[in-house]
């Protein structure tokens, strides 16, 4: 009977296995596949990552630069970052493949590879998991850090007869001179657009819901400018369209398809629109049916992820945890739960967790004077500084705990995981309404960086202090944005929080 028994040996398995192996637990990784990173052999299908590989940022200070470094894990070691592999900024997806294998082989992970689980069950002991070898594991604690295993397909009549976006050629030559319609809108999508343009004769990518773009939603997988050049083929009369309505049904016909579309901006008109290809691009699904009766977790969005707590628990199997992009139903469209520069640090949250229930370890935490000079210096450092604060904003937050005279500042917390008497909350958050303004429109005026009195009207990424006293929020400070997002003024940033903690602590003494 092991500690941790964790399901997939992708980029959250391999994260939470090396806090496990440097904490010396008794654990194992079952993997599917016969390397590391099996999902990355394959997708993005077009062999391209979106997440941003900056190697130049000018800073030494490693926390710093994992702002700008999206594909790293987190370790102590130096060189197992992902950085050292390429310096394109949108990395082919086989260096993943490479880097996944060379930080599971350098840290010496516990991984059974070719593993793949057909069963989990669940007793008063613990979790039983059996693998197509015919192998039967049992741990205490499972953790699914499987990602998404299958796609999903919305209840369209006929979307059976359709292409896949995981299974579909990436042979633009397939497509020549085509009429061809995608369904969905987000990266995918306009990844196989994007793919098309030279070949295909007509493209239309349709959906019910609007175009939504990264830039202005602070959503990373919001529609990526790197594929958004088929807007360009749209709105400059190119033959390509964005249809914005409801696939109502696909009939498959001998010579094509023959789709009925029900616009959305035009009345509910409804038409039927003959086409040669159709694809559908319709994003993941976890897949549960590997659990049976005794713990199979609920799941939510469209049955589409597993309903966790706070803590990533399955909100309705007690010891089933998750890690990964399957935890994304968090912080859903909102966060970056969904992608590594994100749950790495949820999954070094998770870790922390668990080590606290199951280890009856002490959160990290270093100790601080409960003066108001100690805690704004405590803030304001953390804040110029953190990089899991700022990849996991108004997710993850840093906790100031009072305890009379003196204070803990623990660091990661997931926000609605905190239940302390008297604390403060510290995270990074864009502004009221972000993804209602125009980023690049002049005509929307911004606060003054100077203007400390109206930090809380800023749009872009800031600290916000929250004072808590169990789970009764009761003051509020938003250090103003900065252009370069360093908090270090002395009149500006400095003062106004100190004398947010000086009324705070003469409030709490009164």
């Amino acid at each position: 009977m092991k500690d941790y028994l964790v399901l997939g040996a992708g980029p959250a398995g391999l994260q939470l296995g090396y806090l496990l192996e440097k904490a010396g637990r008794d654990y194992l990784i079952l993997e599917a596949g016969s390397t590391p990173g099996t999902f990355f052999k394959t997708f993005p299908r077009h062999r391209t990552l979106i997440s941003s590989n900056k190697v130049h940022t000018g800073w030494t200070d490693p926390d710093l630069n994992l702002r700008m470094d999206w594909n790293s894990l987190l370790s102590d070691d130096p060189e197992l970052l992902f950085t050292r592999y390429t310096e394109r900024y949108y990395p082919p997806a086989d260096e993943m493949v490479r880097y996944l294998a060379d930080f599971a082989k350098t840290t010496g992970l516990r991984i059974a590879y070719d593993s793949r689980v057909t069963r989990v069950t669940r007793d008063d002991e613990g979790f039983e998991v059996r693998t197509e070898n015919g192998d039967v594991h049992r741990a205490r604690c499972l953790v699914a850090a499987t990602g998404f295993s299958r796609p999903y397909v919305p209840p369209i009549p006929g979307i059976e007869t359709a292409d896949l976006y995981t299974t579909v050629s990436v042979d633009p030559a397939e497509f020549t001179d085509q009429r061809v319609l995608i369904i969905g809108k987000g990266n995918s999508a306009f990844e196989t657009a994007e793919n098309l343009i030279e070949k295909a004769a007509v493209i239309h990518v349709a959906g019910p819901s609007s175009v939504r773009l990264a830039w202005k939603t602070h959503f990373v997988g919001h529609l990526r400018a790197v594929n958004n050049n088929f807007l360009d083929t749209y709105q400059l009369k190119s033959q390509n369209a964005i249809l914005d309505g409801n696939i109502k049904k696909i009939e498959k016909r001998d010579d094509g398809y023959l789709v009925t579309v029900s616009f959305s901006r035009a009345d509910e008109v409804t038409k039927d629109v003959p086409y040669d290809r159709v694809i559908a691009c319709t994003g993941f699904r976890f897949d549960a049916s590997i659990f049976d009766e005794t713990c199979r977790p609920e799941l939510t969005i469209r049955d589409r992820f597993p309903a966790l707590t706070p803590a990533w628990e399955s909100v309705n199997v007690p010891g089933l945890y998750f890690a990964g992009t399957i935890t994304q139903s968090r912080d859903f469209k909102r966060g970056t739960s969904g992608f590594i520069h994100g749950f790495r640090y949820g999954v070094r949250s998770l870790h922390r967790i668990l080590e606290s229930r199951y280890q009856d370890a002490e959160w990290p935490h270093r100790a601080l004077p409960a003066t108001p000079d100690a805690l704004a210096d405590a803030v304001l450092e953390r804040v110029n500084r953190t990089s899991a604060l700022w990849q996991q904003f108004g997710f993850l937050a840093d906790v100031i705990a009072i305890d009379g005279d003196g204070a803990r500042y623990l660091e990661e917390m997931p926000f609605d995981h905190v239940d302390l008497p008297d604390h403060y909350r510290i995270t990074l958050e864009y502004g009221p309404d972000h993804d209602k303004h125009d980023p690049f429109d002049i005509s929307v005026r911004r606060i003054a960086q100077s203007d400390a009195g109206r930090a809380d009207e800023g749009h872009y990424l800031h600290p916000v202090v929250r004072h808590y006293r169990g789970q009764e929020l009761v003051a509020t400070h938003h250090i103003t944005e900065n252009l370069e997002n360093e908090w270090d003024s002395p009149t500006t940033h400095r003062e106004p929080l100190r004398a947010f903690f000086a009324a705070r602590t003469a409030t709490v003494s009164a």
